[in-house]
């Protein structure tokens, strides 16, 4: 199933247009083209960047020149609605690759880390680090993206489509996750000492992060979710805080003009940083460092899948949304996955199964 592939990327795909925004005239170039939907996106080097397609595939793409191959020992990838193969991310230091991505457990999907290496265009060494506790009937809301703080990896499942799951703690789903790198459960995780809560839980009360980044600057951990009609997330997660869902939510019932929960607010559960009415339908998440872009320093910056740009979020020094700039809505894209190469570029994903990068002009 898994056979070795290499595809040249011919010139003519490589193309390039220049836009106007606050930062002045950029330059996007399409860098591949014909993936399957090009779920995660990792930088290996100054030439190398890995991504994972959702239907079970992983590549490592030439930045330089277009060209790209797959490679392989993958396990089983449960393949099914918005479940597949998800993110992948590399630590700044050591040889290990972590992914996360949906195995089937009896009948159903549960979300999945795993970590692996990269040696002669195999992934070998492959080890499941945690299967989560979270399979439902449904094939919705898997989450899940990657992050990592010096010491720990932190990875995010969705409620699974059940919404009583992100207010229940003996099970994943709903939450985000803090491990340490081996995937042991760190000591000072903020449930360890409750027998009514599963060790690995960091926050809980979440409906759907698909965009996860740990702020090295100014260390703290950021988020952003899906919400229903109306009612997407960003937020500062806290270690064993409560996010709300579904009990309040800024969101509408899909079938229904009625607002989800109890209201916007209760004691005892986070305010988001910033929300969303309508839906942008968000997916992946950077905090940008580089030098290429100097307004967008310190800014979030995510993918919008419904609404189709890359939104950018400036932030102050509490952490308060203080701006927001959408760009290349008139790419009309679904923005799936971002992330800062080493130059300060942003690279960015399709679900049409484009990779892109935007560089100064």
């Amino acid at each position: 199933m898994y056979k070795k592939y290499f595809i040249t990327v011919v010139s003519f795909l490589l193309i390039s247009f220049s836009l106007y925004s606050s930062e002045g005239s950029l330059k996007v170039v399409k860098l591949a083209s014909g993936l399957g939907i090009p779920w995660g996106m990792s930088i290996l080097s100054s030439n190398e960047l890995i991504f994972t397609e959702r239907g079970g595939k992983v590549g490592i793409l030439n930045t330089y020149t277009g060209e790209y191959y797959y490679l392989k020992g993958l396990p089983e990838i449960f393949v099914q609605g918005q479940g597949g193969l998800l993110d992948v991310a590399k630590p700044n230091k050591g040889e290990w690759i972590y992914f996360t991505y949906v195995k089937q457990v009896q009948s159903y999907g549960a979300t999945t880390l795993a970590r692996a290496k990269v040696e002669n265009r195999k992934l070998n060494e492959w080890q499941d680090l945690l299967v989560s506790e979270s399979a439902t009937s449904t094939d919705r809301h898997f989450g899940s993206r990657i992050t990592f703080d010096n010491r720990h990896v932190f990875f995010s499942i969705g409620d699974r489509g059940h919404r009583p799951n992100s207010q229940d703690l003996m099970t994943h789903a709903g939450s985000i996750i803090r491990l340490n790198m081996d995937g042991t459960v760190p000591d000072d995780n903020p449930f360890i000492e409750n027998s009514k809560a599963l060790d690995e839980i960091y926050s809980y009360g979440h409906r759907n992060p698909q965009g996860l980044f740990w702020d090295k600057k100014n260390e703290r951990l950021w988020s952003i979710e899906h919400g229903p009609r109306g009612g997407d997330e960003i937020n500062l997660i806290s270690a064993g805080k409560n996010y709300g869902w579904p009990v309040i939510s800024y969101g509408k019932e899909y079938w229904s003009p009625f607002a989800v929960g109890e209201g916007t607010s209760k004691k005892g559960m986070e305010q988001p940083v910033k929300y969303y009415v309508p839906s942008i339908a968000p997916s992946s998440l950077i905090v940008y460092s580089g030098a290429a872009f100097p307004r967008w320093q310190g800014s979030i910056m995510s993918g919008a899948l419904k609404m189709q740009h890359i939104n950018i979020v400036k932030v102050n020094d509490s952490g308060d949304a203080i701006e927001e700039t959408r760009i290349l809505g008139d790419l009309h894209e679904r923005i799936r996955s971002l992330a800062q190469g080493n130059e300060g570029w942003v690279y960015f994903s399709t679900d049409s199964g484009n990779i892109y990068v935007i560089k100064p002009e």
